[in-house]
């Protein structure tokens, strides 16, 4: 290991050391603060909220309007100042089927924000969670994490994480060993961030399209905090160490399975330019892991030590974030929780399930059905109806498979569908039922155990 260091000079280590430790403890050292486990980044998004708590929805409101319009110029006049730019001009010239999705963002916030038109668009469990309780957190999240994504991404720090990995991460999960990093930043920090790390990586060529998607669906868990939320909201806070590692038994059960079987078993080993999967993180022979690591690390440090650099990639982070995730999450959320709100059809989705949940031993199961799919729009949701539940037992079951299913549409689903990560709606609903089936039993053999 020393002699691995000292192949490099110091100056080149301190390129190396200095900006990924910075990384680590902003993205992934969890911190105490107010009786709550967080990240710094999560403490930064939240002061930034305290500050503009009333004015975010209206600034979110404005990114969405503003967007569509940039892009109704850019589908509709392809102006010059924007074709210069690869960024801008790819940002903007979406397909026709985005292109409509960010129109319905922008009528669907400004009818919110204004408290305008159908009272089902504007209400309080439909856009209005969306346009006054999400946006404003991703406002935030989006800020700081695209901000600082660089001292990840760009010192060294995922080049050594994935020839230390490789060998646990490959045949375990069928992933590189880089995406451990990508992993533990959404297990100990938050799913969006995770989203937009493996979104970032999925774009700059290091992750084929099965290794995308499968990260990108599998790991962006919600937070500790979020889960302290959803475990309090069905009355059962002293049981949040149970709680929590049973999300945590069941996630690495589904992160084991889902990747092997459809829908994502199925996706393409290619990069995003169609050519063919290369193992990026072959160590030479001569080298041992770290060696290797840290050969790749100080050379990876070496090329990104621009401070304009950084903060021009750090600047497009943020704008990607804002104006190409912000006005789907609104669309397709606001339009998800529309039907979960004022449909029966989540109801009807959840009949099938009562015969699994009886033959699991289940209290309540008609009750615990209707919690099943309902997460698939929001995943808070399941929580606020199963809360009236009596059984201990169901809640406890009930706030479990809400955290694990993972595929919500207005957070991780939507975010998801703005990314470039190669995963279509369909694929969302599939992996969403995959999830709840794997893991479900996984949650309520432990609920046998716990009650």
């Amino acid at each position: 290991m020393d002699k691995a260091i000292q192949k490099h000079k110091k100056a080149d280590l301190i390129k190396f050391l200095v900006p990924s430790l910075i990384g680590i403890v902003l993205f992934m050292i969890p911190i105490k603060i107010g009786g709550e486990l967080t990240i710094p980044i999560a403490v930064f998004s939240k002061g930034l909220q305290g500050l503009l708590q009333q004015q975010l929805p209206l600034i979110m409101m404005v990114i969405v309007t503003v967007t569509f319009i940039l892009t109704f110029i850019a589908k509709t006049f392809q102006p010059a100042f924007i074709k210069k730019s690869d960024f801008f001009y790819n940002l903007l010239n979406v397909s026709t089927f985005w292109y409509i999705v960010r129109f319905c963002g922008m009528v669907f916030a400004i009818l919110t924000y204004f408290k305008i038109g159908p009272e089902a668009v504007y209400a309080d469990s439909t856009g209005g969670t969306l346009l006054f309780d999400l946006l404003p957190v991703l406002f935030s999240v989006f800020l700081f994490a695209g901000l600082f994504l660089p001292f990840l991404l760009n010192f060294g720090l995922l080049e050594l994480c994935g020839s230390l990995t490789k060998k646990f991460m490959r045949p375990v999960f069928k992933l590189p060993g880089r995406s451990s990093i990508d992993c533990m930043a959404s297990w100990l920090g938050d799913g969006t961030i995770g989203v937009l790390l493996t979104s970032k990586q999925y774009e700059e060529g290091f992750y084929t399209k099965r290794e995308a998607a499968i990260i990108g669906t599998t790991f962006s868990v919600v937070s500790i905090t979020f889960c302290l939320v959803i475990i309090s909201q069905v009355g059962l806070s002293h049981l949040f160490v149970p709680f929590y590692l049973t999300i945590l038994l069941a996630g690495v059960v589904a992160a084991v399975v889902s990747p092997r079987i459809p829908p994502l078993s199925r996706k393409a080993d290619t990069y995003i330019t169609d050519t063919a999967d290369t193992d990026q993180e072959t160590i030479p022979e001569g080298y041992t892991p770290f060696a290797w690591g840290m050969s790749q690390a100080v050379e990876k440090a070496r090329q990104n030590t621009n401070v304009k650099d950084f903060l021009k990639e750090g600047s497009k982070n943020v704008l990607d974030m804002w104006m190409g995730v912000a006005p789907v999450v609104m669309a397709l959320g606001t339009a998800a929780l529309i039907v979960a709100q004022y449909t029966p059809i989540f109801k009807w989705l959840g009949v099938p399930f009562i015969p699994l949940l009886e033959l699991l031993q289940v209290p309540e199961a008609a009750a615990a059905s209707q919690t099943l799919v309902v997460g698939f729009a929001d995943m808070f949701l399941p929580s606020v109806l199963g809360s009236g539940i009596e059984s201990e037992m169901t809640r406890f079951i009930i706030a479990c498979l809400s955290v694990t299913q993972l595929i919500y549409m207005s957070e991780v689903g939507g975010l998801l569908l703005g990314s470039k990560i190669p995963v279509t709606f369909i694929d969302l609903i599939l992996i969403f039922i995959v999830r709840t089936l794997i893991t479900l039993p996984v949650i309520v053999i432990c609920a046998h155990f716990i009650f």
